[in-house]
């Protein structure tokens, strides 16, 4: 087996040497000190560059690379709060928890409350088959069905109803493009 670096391996050597310490101290401070997640993030956005090699300059890349990096972790912020939290043990006094379960579900409670405000904003008919498939789980020929409406109209509003319900979500600061 060649273990010569390849044209390829040489160029994302040469840019982790290049930005591989400045990248890792941006996510560092992002992640507020978490070395382990910093690690996966950089190589993450290493390994992007890897896959975008043909487009990338050695001499210009660390904007690029800086902003992958910040993407990433954004992204892997949202996802972590995407997921249900963690359910404390039974015999777990909770001690210590109280505070960040209250703030999660004060957050949860406004987030809901902000939604709900949202949706009052939309036309009834959108609203009403969101709730439908969003809220009740039903399947668009269920939903169809019970709202007497062909499945393409149960469609549509659907559509049309996320992209008006986003829009107002943002005119109120909720969500951002």
């Amino acid at each position: 087996m060649d273990s010569a670096p390849t044209g390829d391996a040489a160029f994302l050597a040469a840019l982790y040497a290049r930005y591989g310490r400045s990248v890792l101290g941006h996510v560092l401070r992002l992640v507020h000190g978490d070395y382990q997640r910093a690690e996966d993030l950089t190589q993450e956005t290493f390994l992007r560059a890897w896959q975008h090699r043909d487009a990338l300059d050695l001499d210009r890349a660390a904007p690029w690379l800086h902003t992958v990096a910040h993407n990433l972790t954004v992204s892997a912020f949202r996802r972590a709060r995407a997921r249900p939290a963690e359910a404390p043990l039974p015999d777990d006094d909770g001690g210590g928890f109280a505070d960040a379960d209250g703030e999660a579900e004060l957050d949860r409670m406004l987030e809901r409350w902000q939604l709900l405000e949202a949706m009052r904003g939309l036309r009834t008919e959108q609203r009403e088959v969101l709730i439908e498939v969003y809220y009740l789980r039903r399947s668009v020929a269920e939903t169809a069905e019970h709202l007497g409406i062909p499945p393409g109209t149960v469609k549509s509003r659907c559509y049309y109803g996320l992209r008006a319900l986003r829009n107002v979500l943002e005119e109120r600061g909720v969500t951002s493009r």
